[in-house]
Formats: C-alpha cells, structure tokens, sequence
C-alpha cells in the first residue's frame, strides 16, 4: 500500500510522458497533412473555377454583373465559405490568368501552386513581374516551408535576381552536380539590411553584427547554411590564423568559409582564402565531407579581376558584394530618418501618450 501511495502521479511518470509526447508528435503530423490535403483540394477547385470563369466570360453574354451573381448564389448555398466573395472569385480569375499567359510553364506550375496555401499564391502574382520568377518561389515556398513574411522578405530582396550569380570557379574545382549545386547556393550580392551599419563598417563590426542577428544572416544565406562559429582558430606552421566565419552547408556536405572584406576585392584576397581552404581540408574536414568551399564577401568587385584571380586556383571559391541597404536614390537616402531619430520619436509619442 506504501509503495502505492509513494508512487509519481501518471502525468510525472517518464515512460508515461514520453509515450504522450509520442501521441501528440503523431497526432501534429497527420493534423498538417490533412491541412496540406485540404489545401490542395481546394486549390486545384479554384483552378478549375478559374478557368470556367474565363470561358463563361469570353463565350456567354451576361455581362458585367456575372461575377456578382455567382457569388451571391454560391455564398447562399455556402454561407460558412469565405471564398466565395465577388473579391475572391476575382482574385481566382486573375490567378488563373496570370499563369495562363506562359503556356510554357503552365503545365508545371500547376502541379506546384495548389502546394502552396492561397495567401501565398496571392503574395507571389502580385509581386512577380512574369512567371518564371513567380515559379521560382513558388518552388522554395514549397521546399522551405517559408511562411508568408519570409516569402514577402524574399521577394523584396530581389533572391530571384540575385541567386547563383557569384563569381565562382566552381565549374573547375568541382563536380559537375557539386559545382551546379554550390552556384546555386550562392547570390550577388546579399543584402544585410537588417543591420544598422554605415557603408564605411569596419570588418570586425560587420562580423560582430552579423552573429548577433544570426538568425537574419542564416536566412539571407539561404536553405542549407549551419553555422559553426566566428573567428575559428587554425595553427599552421606555428602561426594562428582566424577564419572569420565557418559555416557548414547541409546539402553540399561541405565546411564553408566565409572571410568579410569591407573594401573592393583585390586578388590577394582570393590567395589568402585558398590558404585557409587548405588548411580547412587537412584540419578540420573528413572523410565523409566534401571539399570546402570559399566565400569572400566584398563591398565592391570587378567581375573581371575576379574571374582572373580565380582562374588558376584549385581551390573552389565564390566573390560577391553585399548591400547593408537596399539599392535607394541618394537624394531618398538623405531624406531618411535615421534609428536614433526614429526611437528619439516614438520615445516622445509614447511620453505624450
């Protein structure tokens, strides 16, 4: 009876609570399953409803006041439906329309757009000038399960202008499917926007500001990217050298070292970085990893001495810029408030509150 009594309740029993959290995991699992079910099903509707819109419209003579009788009707026999307003069902047909004018990629993005919930479909055809760019996203929505201000921020970065467009030697230092892979990875240039730096930022501020908003630099890195530390320590020859940053990539399998220069790239600059790839390989890499790949991040470059400097090295690397601001008139630029004016502001709003 005492050893009864002394018992942990069942909510505190260990085999109890790991057996419950087993329940609950699963339970989530097939709760975001039948969401995307859900999703889809829906989509693939709107599509079909899309396209008979469009051809009632184009074939039929009940004028403008169409649409406004549609949803009327559809909205009494479905009161509980929010998708049925005269809004929506334009919204459908715009959609249907909008990737309907490439017939090219129609086929394929259809497979791919009802995967994807419908704000985000929204956010993607009215920000994307043509198509393809829209089915760009579309893809690394789906991929990277980026919710609708992630999708917005990549947008609005231009990741689709700016993607693979690195100066790499990739294509000599790698294998085929490695080195199509790691241009892929890498943008010019990236954008740091979300740090408050000058344009004339030292490289060990810019390096201290990027680790302490990790989480935003990993994002604009992209998919893939694990940070391993800053300032990693490398003896070579009795001396110490410093890798700026070191990251490795999941997909690649690979340590990637990044080296932050806040002036124009010089061809030194890739020489030194071969060093530290080197010495990476021997050092920290095994034999399951890849080998390490190099970025040199730049506040300016010249496409041209890059792609000499890179030329006879065995080692891959890739040269880009980065932006701490998006690209923005001068004339814009100084009409600006700057942080400290901004908090100077709302500290005085809130006081008058």
């Amino acid at each position: 009876m005492d050893a009864v009594s002394n018992q942990k309740p069942i909510s505190q029993q260990t085999d109890y609570k790991q057996w419950l959290g087993h329940i609950k995991t699963s339970f989530r699992q097939r709760q975001l399953k039948a969401a995307v079910a859900v999703n889809t099903t829906l989509l693939e509707f709107y599509w079909q409803l899309g396209g008979e819109i469009v051809e009632k419209q184009q074939l039929s003579q009940w004028g403008e006041g169409f649409l406004i009788q549609l949803s009327q009707d559809l909205m009494a026999e479905f009161p509980k439906i929010k998708g049925f307003s005269k809004r929506n069902l334009e919204l459908i047909r715009q959609w249907y329309l909008y990737w309907n004018q490439d017939l090219a990629i129609t086929q394929q993005a259809v497979a791919q757009i009802v995967l994807i919930p419908w704000g985000h479909n929204q956010t993607i055809i009215n920000k994307c000038k043509v198509p393809g760019e829209a089915l760009f996203y579309v893809n690394a929505t789906q991929q990277h399960g980026w919710s609708r201000n992630v999708l917005i921020h990549q947008i609005e970065s231009q990741l689709w202008q700016r993607k693979g467009n690195a100066v790499s030697n990739f294509h000599h230092t790698l294998p085929p499917i490695q080195s199509d892979l790691a241009k892929q990875s890498l943008k010019d240039p990236y954008v740091f926007d979300f740090l408050s730096l000058t344009d004339d930022v030292q490289e060990r501020e810019l390096e201290q500001a990027l680790v302490k908003h990790i989480t935003e630099f990993l994002l604009e890195l992209g998919a893939g990217f694990a940070y391993v530390g800053k300032q990693v320590h490398l003896v070579v020859g009795e001396q110490d050298f410093y890798l700026d940053l070191l990251f490795y990539h999941l997909k690649l399998r690979c340590y990637v070292v990044i080296e932050l220069k806040a002036t124009d790239f010089t061809p030194e600059h890739a020489g030194k970085l071969s060093f530290y790839l080197t010495a990476v390989d021997r050092q920290i890499k095994t034999g399951h990893d890849n080998p390490t790949i190099g970025l040199l991040l730049c506040k300016t470059k010249n496409k041209v001495i890059a792609e000499y400097a890179l030329s006879d090295i065995n080692k891959p690397i890739g040269v880009t810029e980065y932006q701490l601001t998006q690209a923005l008139p001068e004339n814009l630029k100084s009409s600006l408030p700057s942080v400290e004016e901004i908090e100077q502001e709302l500290a005085k709003e809130l006081g008058d509150d």
